[in-house]
């Protein structure tokens, strides 16, 4: 798993307090666990660790602490999961079986598929999907016509290709037919927990195989809502890069018949921290309206000076003939997690139907460093 050891809030999720909880109520379904000694070894060059080598440090300490077999264990961390205050916290236990129950698929999966609905089993499934993934794999595709939001969900989640802070599923990033029963049988799935997972799912496919996405969701009846909705955000990267294909799916296809008005960025010098405002006015040249996806970019000033684009979704719209639509979208630039911000001056870019159609800029006056 990739680990985020830049970001101290999100380490804090394992902190003193929480590891006190995670103790103080797994003494409480099993008296004899010695709290003591598993907070010892837990705290143990705990301001080193990411937050996701803090979550393999928990189920590390509750495994040495425990002394059970693993399935002698499994029924007192199954009593501990809804006791634990934090969904995220609860993933240590989907760890703990890929940890240490992989000579146990059926017992294991049992057990995935229980924790998964107190947070998440998706990162600890992939282990037993790169161990067996035929077997895997009909399993997930059962728990995809399961009643539980959470199961049906799992069943996508777990096997994307390109998970964010898990390893690559080799085999299916290669071949995404290996999954595709799946995502056909969620496709119109009526929770939007389950629609963002398969969207989210087709867009990691679309980096390696975007013709076979566009495939699929061409043979798909978009009259359903929730199918419309997967196939919207599936596409999204695909749309910012002009996929010409991507955005007849949604209707949009075909030249702009416009033209952008008085674009600008206010305030257009920024000290790190503050808030841009992008504006500018779409006008019709035409009499025919015309559905319109209309996106941002921004070249972002990178530490040698060189730029790096990074487009950003705005809105879809049906612009009448000779209509004029004004826009306006905030955004702070601020430092994140997966980005820096460096002094100079940065592009900003109007994109409608993938083309570029206006630019402008602002200036960040005082370096990220």
């Amino acid at each position: 798993m990739a680990a985020d050891s830049s970001s101290p809030a999100l380490k804090e999720i394992f902190n003193s307090e929480r590891l006190q909880h995670i103790a103080t109520e797994m003494t409480a379904v099993y008296p004899r666990f010695d709290a003591r000694a598993f907070l010892k070894l837990a705290k143990s060059g705990l301001a080193d660790l990411s937050v996701m080598q803090r979550m393999a440090r928990v189920s590390e300490c509750l495994h040495a602490v425990l002394a059970l077999d693993f399935e002698a264990s499994l029924p007192l961390l199954r009593a501990l999961a809804p006791r634990l205050n934090s969904g995220f916290v609860s993933m240590c236990l989907p760890h703990y079986v890929a940890t240490y129950g992989a000579e146990r698929f059926d017992l294991s999966m049992d057990a995935l598929k229980y924790f998964t609905a107190f947070g998440s089993s998706e990162f600890a499934i992939r282990h037993f999907l790169r161990r067996d993934l035929e077997r895997s794999l009909k399993l997930m595709h059962d728990w995809s016509l399961d009643a539980s939001e959470h199961v049906r969900r799992l069943a996508s989640e777990g096997c994307r290709p390109r998970l964010p802070w898990s390893f690559r599923l080799e085999s299916i990033q290669a071949e995404p037919r290996l999954a595709a029963a799946i995502l056909d049988n969620l496709k119109a799935d009526p929770s939007l927990y389950v629609r963002k997972s398969v969207a989210n799912h087709l867009n990691d496919i679309t980096k390696d195989h975007p013709q076979w996405v566009l495939d699929l969701i061409e043979g798909w009846s978009l009259d359903n809502k929730h199918t419309a909705w997967i196939a919207r955000h599936a596409l999204r990267s695909l749309i910012k890069q002009g996929n010409q294909r991507a955005l007849a799916i949604i209707g949009a296809s075909g030249k702009p018949e416009v033209e952008i008005l008085d674009v600008q960025v206010n305030p257009p010098v920024i000290g790190l921290g503050e808030k841009i405002t992008l504006s500018f006015a779409v006008r019709s040249t035409v009499e025919a309206s015309q559905r319109l996806v209309i996106d941002y970019a921004i070249d972002y000033v990178k530490a040698n000076g060189s730029t790096s684009t990074k487009v950003f979704k705005l809105k879809a719209l049906t612009l009448p003939g000779k209509a004029t639509e004004s826009i306006a979208r905030g955004q702070h630039i601020k430092e994140l997690t997966t980005r820096r911000h460096y002094a100079g001056r940065h592009a900003v870019h109007v994109l409608i139907n993938g083309e570029r159609l206006a630019s402008t800029a602002f200036e960040i006056t005082v370096d990220a460093d």
